[in-house]
């Protein structure tokens, strides 16, 4: 696979996960464990049918398990707190804070060894935050205490993901096939999760179905190995900048579908994060004598 082919397949995993709030959103109301562990199962026997077809069961055995652990906490945690913020906030005002993990991966990494925290990530954050304060400026004051517990795990989820990605580096490289045992082991821990905390919901008809089948094959499923391929061999700086974009493309995908309201202010906020993690990346690939 050469590098261009691999940069477009990690450019379909942004795409895919610009849906993920919107198949969320139709999934209702099933609940946020029953929702991770189905869609989870179903991303994780995608990747079995893959590994089946390529020969690539022998590469499992040659991961360490503190890497199993590692990657099926990250999947677990975050989508449990997305799937709970999406439930409880408006979806495309949770789903803008929840997208501020790409800005938090800038700026969580140049705090590692060897990296360095420039002016230009601060200047970044500070539009982001600006963009968030504007999203909680109008939602703390109405939806009631579930409107400001979702914001609470959206905040969380962005925090999550991020500090996953950016420990991720210290744990070297491993195979794709990794990814089917995270998908797998996550699916069994969400459901253990939800018999123990939740009621068993059915989705809504069809169309509850159809979603869950897309959360599964899509954003949590097909999105991760796409992704693994694209930043191991293809570009990694130009998926990067890439995902920025996934804050606008999920909003634009609710309104567009009528689950969100295209207001000034949810634009503005959705144009500031985006702008903010746009900014921070370009100080992260500034000369370091610059």
């Amino acid at each position: 696979m050469t590098r261009t082919t691999a940069t477009l397949v990690g450019f379909s995993a942004v795409a895919l996960w610009a849906l993920l709030a919107l198949f969320t959103v139709a999934t209702a109301p099933v609940p946020p464990f029953q929702l991770n562990a189905m869609a989870f199962a179903v991303g994780g026997s995608v990747g079995l049918v893959w590994l089946g077809a390529t020969g690539g069961f022998g590469q499992l055995a040659r991961v360490n398990w503190q890497v199993y652990v590692f990657g099926t906490l990250g999947l677990f945690g975050y989508h449990a707190f997305y799937f709970t913020a999406l439930r409880l906030a408006p979806p495309a005002e949770a789903g803008l804070i929840a997208y501020l993990w790409p800005l938090l991966i800038v700026l969580f990494s140049g705090l590692l060894p060897g990296e360095q925290l420039r002016p230009g990530h601060v200047a970044g954050a500070l539009v982001s935050l600006a963009g968030a304060a504007l999203i909680l400026g109008g939602g703390l004051g109405a939806g009631g205490e579930g409107a400001r517990a979702g914001y609470g795990f959206a905040v969380a989820c962005a925090l999550t993901w991020s500090g996953y990605s950016v420990l991720s580096r210290r744990l070297g490289t491993t195979p794709t096939a990794s990814v089917v045992v995270f998908c797998l082991a996550t699916a069994v821990l969400s459901g253990l999760a939800h018999l123990a905390f939740e009621e068993t919901v059915s989705p809504n008809g069809a169309t509850g179905w159809a979603a869950v089948l897309g959360l599964g094959l899509g954003p949590v499923g097909l999105a991760f190995y796409t992704w693994d391929i694209g930043v191991k061999r293809g570009d990694i700086q130009l998926l990067g900048t890439a995902s920025y974009a996934a804050p606008l493309l999920s909003t634009f995908a609710l309104i567009l579908a009528g689950m969100a309201e295209g207001s000034r202010d949810l634009l503005l906020a959705a144009g500031l994060i985006t702008l903010g993690a746009i900014m921070a990346a370009r100080a992260s690939r500034k000369p370091r004598n610059a």
